[in-house]
């Protein structure tokens, strides 16, 4: 741990004692073997000098002369230099007289304490891990300038190429030294400008938007990529090629990739040079099996490769996984799958022949597990898709090592195979790096549905390193109050089910909408698995005490009025859902299904069946998945067995759901008082375009455009009368902006409804906001 009082006085020192600049300026020490007289004769004795913490023995294990050999000019030359390699002297001369070899050396010191000055940007225990150099290790000035290498390399990943570093010794008694690195960090070294030589087809301005390397402005202080770091710019010339053989240019290459610092070393100019060649499209496709039980003709489907469309590399890699997955789906898990690829530049088309053969049988031996010193080695054991004996599968063993990263234990998770016993065995080894997963969370945000709120939360996704999650959350806001409490143990009796439970409380304001507030206290129950990869399947059990308040019976509706203000619910329900979108969380292709259903009657005082259905599909229109059309929908119906339904039971459409209208802007409403009263019966519906705003991708900025509709009917116990009822479709439009901010994601949303009716509350303007810090 640093210690700035201690350090400041080791720089007083520096500056005040006497500094040893001969043990670090110029160049390293000359060997120069000591002048001797010729003279010649037996050798009778080695007398060893000068020596205080180095054994006599020691000295004499590097002399390549003994007593009783015959002196030789050669011999202690070479007995020289063996004992400078050795790094443990400062100086070594030798004499000889009246038969006595004498050793003079001068020990190199010891180094008592290490000290950094100057240093924010980096910590100690970042510069101290890249050093040779330690306390009670022997001083020597080539690691002392190597050290400072090391030092100056890490802050050029960090693009700090300005920094400087000044190594500074301080004498103590005892042959001890204290060194002390004295470091001007400098500025951030950034990017004045990239250039890009040799592209025709693509312009400075799309290749600035595949690479990672940005040009530095004023607004991209959030962000790093816009200095220079050279690894990235590697990277960057990853990225180039993949683009380009995405984009049919088969024989695209980067010549160079050349970074000039500018005279003041603040910023890089840094030039791609590339040669494009030639663009291709699709010829034939074929399949040629070596198996004979495999008809290539049924896998040809599989291929989404047509003759005649640009040549894309990405397309080939889909192939070779689908059939790989095919075939081994068919009971072969030792093929190998290669696709010929061959040239044809004067028709510019590329054949591709996809070979499936046998490949070498391979099983695994052992699965080893490294770097975790908290979790448990059974919690990343049981995400792998391979168990010992298994045949090896590069596919699960990637599935696998995605599992594992999808835990979010680990800062960086590394599986490799290594050679096993036999030629037919491998090792597989897992080395993780783990990170803090305790989180203290402090939420602010604002919805135009729930107003602003506050949140306060603390999180253990890791509980004793067994990969249990245990949650505390608080919120307080305009409209809603809440606390929670929440554990799950994600393989339940060493099988994987999720099972968990849920503790709550919850107050509600819902006097806009339908004049009433709302309280619940209750608990859940809930398990779930995995049939398959996209498939899964949860249960639950809920058991919540409700209750009315605030109800103003001279405003509210009848029909809130004739319901009791205190009951319980006592429920059982399950949710089945099939998810083949390529995120969860921001997809851009794939579609979803998602089917639920919620019995009430278990006990309790309600008794109602509940259904919900929801699905959605998203296509990217581009290769880069910039644009993206998707279609949404939703639709749901409760029917209650012995009484009617709540008005807190059935579903509210309008707001997030059905954009145009406010929340519960749509559907049956009180005639007198304008309550909405809620629909047993809704559709839902949303298509939608996403696409980027053209605006440097370091804004984090898409657009949208949209059209929702959708539509909610049917109440219990209204007279004729007394409600809206419609049923009709209503319908809006209207686009958006969305910003992955720092502060979390920021939404902002226009619409005006296009079909309606007098009675909807309509809605122009949606915010939504949240932040956790």
């Amino acid at each position: 741990m640093r210690d700035s009082n201690r350090g400041v006085n080791l720089l007083r020192k520096v500056k005040a004692a006497v500094v040893i600049t001969a043990l670090l300026g110029g160049t390293a020490p000359l060997i120069v073997p000591v002048a001797v007289h010729a003279q010649s004769g037996l050798i009778r004795d080695i007398e060893v000098e000068g020596n205080n913490r180095i054994e006599t023995a020691t000295v004499n294990a590097y002399l390549t002369v003994a007593p009783g050999d015959s002196y030789d000019i050669q011999k202690i030359n070479s007995s020289l230099k063996a004992l400078f390699s050795t790094g443990l002297f400062a100086d070594v001369s030798f004499s000889f007289n009246q038969g006595i070899l004498r050793v003079n050396v001068v020990e190199n010191p010891i180094i008592n304490r290490i000290a950094f000055e100057g240093n924010q940007r980096l910590k100690d225990d970042t510069l101290s891990a890249e050093l040779q150099l330690r306390p009670r290790v022997v001083y020597t000035r080539t690691k002392v300038q190597a050290d400072v290498q090391r030092i100056l390399e890490l802050y050029r990943r960090s693009g700090r190429f300005a920094a400087t570093v000044e190594p500074k010794v301080i004498q103590l008694d005892q042959n001890r030294v204290d060194l002390a690195f004295e470091i001007d960090e400098g500025d951030a070294t950034g990017i004045r400008k990239i250039n890009f030589v040799g592209n025709k087809a693509f312009d400075d301005g799309e290749l600035s938007d595949v690479i990672r390397t940005t040009e530095s402005a004023w607004w991209k202080i959030l962000t790093a990529d816009d200095n220079y770091d050279p690894d990235r710019v590697t990277f960057d010339r990853e990225l180039l090629r993949r683009f380009y053989l995405s984009a049919g240019y088969a024989d695209f290459q980067v010549l160079s990739s050349v970074a000039e610092l500018t005279p003041d070393r603040s910023d890089f100019f840094v030039t791609y040079t590339v040669s494009e060649g030639q663009r291709y499209q699709f010829g034939e496709i074929t399949v040629v099996s070596q198996i004979d039980k495999i008809d290539p003709e049924t896998l040809m489907p599989l291929i989404e490769i047509e003759s005649g469309e640009w040549y894309n590399a990405n397309l080939v890699d889909d192939a070779v996984d689908a059939l790989t997955d095919s075939v081994g789906d068919q009971g072969y898990a030792f093929i190998d799958i290669r696709p010929n690829v061959q040239r044809n530049r004067e028709t510019g088309t590329i054949d591709i022949t996809f070979n499936i053969s046998e490949g070498p049988k391979v099983y695994v031996e052992r699965i080893n597990v490294v770097g975790n010193v908290r979790t448990l080695d059974e919690v990343i054991r049981r995400e792998f898709r391979l168990v010992e004996g298994d045949a090896f599968s590069s596919s699960k063993m990637q599935r696998s090592k995605q599992r594992i990263e999808n835990l979010n234990f680990f800062k960086s998770v590394d599986v490799k195979t290594l050679p096993g016993a036999s030629p037919d065995q491998t090792v597989i080894e897992v080395d993780v790096e783990e990170k803090s997963t305790g989180e203290f969370s402090i939420g602010a945000g604002y919805g135009t549905d729930n107003g602003a709120f506050g949140q306060l939360g603390i999180r253990e996704r890791n509980l004793l390193g067994k990969g249990q999650d245990l949650r505390l959350n608080f919120t307080l806001g305009s409209t809603d109050q809440q606390i929670d409490l929440s554990f799950t143990e994600p393989y339940f009796l060493d099988r994987e089910i999720a099972a968990g439970f849920d503790l709550y409380r919850r107050e509600q304001d819902n006097q806009d909408e339908s004049s009433y507030d709302e309280e619940q206290t209750g608990g859940r129950l809930r398990a779930g698995f995995r049939y398959s990869e996209e498939l899964s399947h949860s249960f639950r059990y809920t058991l919540e005490q409700n209750s009315y308040s605030n109800i103003d019976t001279s405003s509210a509706s009848r029909l809130l009025l004739a319901e009791d203000n205190d009951f319980v619910e006592s429920a059982i329900g399950h949710t089945l859902s099939y998810d083949k979108r390529d995120s969860t969380i921001a997809p851009t292709e794939g579609y979803y299904a998602r089917l639920s259903n919620d019995l009430a009657g278990v006990g309790g005082d309600e008794s109602y069946l509940r259904t919900q259905i929801e699905g959605g599909y998203f296509y990217p229109l581009d290769r880069e998945h910039e644009w993206v059309l998707s279609t949404r929908g939703s639709t749901g119906y409760i029917f209650g067995f012995d009484d009617d339904t709540r008005i807190s039971q059935r579903f509210m459409v309008g707001g997030s759901n059905l954009r145009g209208f406010e929340a519960a802007g749509v559907g049956p409403r009180d005639i007198k008082t304008g309550d909405a009263l809620g629909s047993k019966l809704y559709y839902t519906g949303t298509v939608q375009m996403d696409f980027p705003l053209g605006l440097p991708s370091e804004f984090a900025l898409t657009g949208r455009v949209f059209s929702d509709f959708g539509s909610g009917q049917e109440v219990d116990g209204a007279r004729p009368g007394e409600i809206y009822d419609t049923g009709s479709l209503r319908s809006s439009v209207g686009f958006g902006v969305g910003w992955e901010s720092p502060f979390g994601p920021i939404g902002v949303d226009i619409s005006q409804a296009v079909t309606k009716e007098d009675h909807d509350k309509e809605e122009l303007f949606r915010l939504n906001f949240g932040t956790r810090f």
